[in-house]
This record gives structure tokens, C-alpha cells and sequence, in this order.
């Protein structure tokens, strides 16, 4: 069916720490006045985006396919960036890459993890 794109602010009655994500519904059938949606998917405004990405830090992106407890199968995302230590003197903070497939393999067994339960 049709897809919809809401602010989930709208969909929990205006509360606005959770403008930032945009939740995609699937209208499966409708009945008189109203539609029964399956979620489709979620994603972070642009602006919370761009907020969060700053210069001289790694962006490390990982995805997995999850098989849920219920049987439905979902494709999950995650973003991670590396943190400046407090007694850090460099300006900048990156990650080697060695280190980036360490974490990007320990973000993907914690979403399998948490979406296995």
C-alpha cells in the first residue's frame, strides 16, 4: 500500500523531544475512516543529522539484517562517533581502522542481541 512519512512528536501527542525522527507507516487496509499501518521505517531528520557529525571525529556506520522473536526480519543501522578523552592534547580524534572494525563488529552483535530478544 500506500507509505506515509510522520514526525514521531506528532504520533505521541506533540512531545517534541522526539522531533527529530521521521517514522515511515505502510497503510495495509483501511476501514471506514481509518487506516491500519505496519511500521516501514525510521530515520533522523537532516538538521539532528548534521548536528551530531562534527569535523575531526570518525563516523563509524554499521547495518545488520536481525530475525526478530516474532519472525519478521529487519534491517537495522547505527551510527557511532569517537569522543575526545578529557586530557586529549590533539585536536583531532580519530579512529584506526583496525579499531573502526572492532567497534563496527561489536555494534552489530548488540543489535543482534537487543532485536533477538
Amino acid at each position: 500500500g500506500r507509505v506515509c512519512e510522520i514526525n514521531l512528536a506528532d504520533l505521541m501527542g506533540g512531545d517534541e523531544d522526539h522531533a527529530h525522527r521521521k517514522i515511515r507507516l505502510s497503510i495495509e487496509d483501511i476501514q471506514g475512516r481509518n487506516c491500519l499501518t505496519d511500521f516501514h521505517g525510521m530515520e533522523l531528520t537532516r538538521d539532528k543529522l548534521c548536528s551530531v557529525i562534527k569535523k575531526w571525529h570518525t563516523l563509524i556506520e554499521g547495518w545488520t539484517d536481525v530475525r526478530t522473536t516474532d519472525g519478521y526480519t529487519i534491517r537495522m543501522f547505527a551510527i557511532a562517533f569517537t569522543k575526545k578523552q578529557d586530557n586529549a592534547v590533539s585536536s583531532n580524534v580519530y579512529a584506526q581502522a583496525s579499531q573502526v572494525r572492532l567497534i563496527r563488529k561489536r555494534m552489530v552483535e548488540g543489535m543482534n542481541a537487543e532485536a533477538g530478544k
